[in-house]
């Protein structure tokens, strides 16, 4: 089978691509000139089972005729594409304009799940994007040494609430809390930079009473509806390192839709710095 790979930015599409060819399928790219790592290119160089095509993020319609002259009828989205390139300078040609003039909100779930709409109805049915990695996602159980604390776990728990509140308005998955008060709610500057802003937040008190601790947990799930085509919660060395330039001491995750890339190396760099982590059980 002939897959299609619409990929976006970090290496969640080079993982997929190396497990989609190694069941044997041939991988029709759809690189994304504004994201996609330019190493693609390299590795269909070095694979005939490999093809590129650039595109632009605004190009709905070459990505459409790109995948069916390829053949394509099974696709998968894989890598971030930050939700702020929608109000960016690029250009959307007449199918994307259609697309965004005809939504309700430009929410990360209504935007992507119309371009699923429009791809189904062209004969490119999209698939859930862990098709090939089920093994990258996260087992339910403490995952460090280290359990949380006490305090992390009441983090923990008045995290979930925030986040269970927010599902509806589809702003963000991840939550940072220090002493059950809320520090930063990611929004559509992505997880890395929430966490760098509570950071940031927290080092202005340095210098002043403050009755919060300086210890922040971060807690990133899944949204209660979370369609696994796309936006599926991703955790890297990127992230953990992130957490530990702002001081965090916990992460809390849902097992089973959350995927952990470098899962060895992450969980060896957690142990150094002391980092909890924790796959909470399936909560829909």
């Amino acid at each position: 089978m002939k897959l299609g790979l619409i990929a976006g930015n970090g290496r969640f599409p080079f993982l997929l691509l190396d497990a989609a060819r190694a069941e044997g399928h041939e991988v029709v790219v759809a690189a994304i000139k504004e994201e996609t790592d330019l190493e693609i290119n390299d590795r269909a160089a070095a694979d005939p089972g490999i093809t590129v095509h650039w595109l632009s993020l605004g190009e709905l319609s070459k990505l459409i005729e790109t995948l069916q002259h390829a053949g394509v009828t099974r696709a998968v989205m894989a890598g971030q594409v930050k939700h702020k390139q929608i109000f960016s300078s690029i250009r959307p040609d007449w199918r994307l304009a259609k697309l965004l003039l005809n939504l309700r909100t430009r929410s990360t779930d209504v935007l992507l799940g119309a371009v699923a709409k429009v791809l189904g109805d062209e004969g490119i049915e999209l698939i859930s994007s862990t098709a090939f990695l089920e093994p990258l996602l996260a087992k339910e159980g403490v995952l460090t040494s280290r359990s949380p604390g006490e305090d992390e776990r009441k983090n923990i728990e008045y995290g979930l609430s925030v986040a269970t509140g927010l599902a509806a308005f589809d702003i963000g998955q991840t939550v940072v809390v220090a002493a059950q008060a809320c520090m930063a709610i990611e929004a559509m500057e992505g997880t890395d930079a929430a966490i760098e802003r509570a950071g940031e937040l927290m080092r202005t008190l340095e210098a002043e009473a403050s009755t919060l601790e300086r210890r922040l947990t971060v807690i990133k799930l899944p949204k209660p509806k979370q369609d696994m085509r796309f936006d599926v919660p991703v955790i890297g060395l990127r992230t953990l390192e992130a957490m530990i330039r702002a001081g965090a001491t916990c992460l809390a995750i849902e097992a089973e839709r959350t995927l952990l890339f470098d899962g060895p190396a992450l969980l060896r760099r957690a142990e150094e710095a002391g980092i909890a982590i924790v796959a909470l059980p399936r909560r829909y």
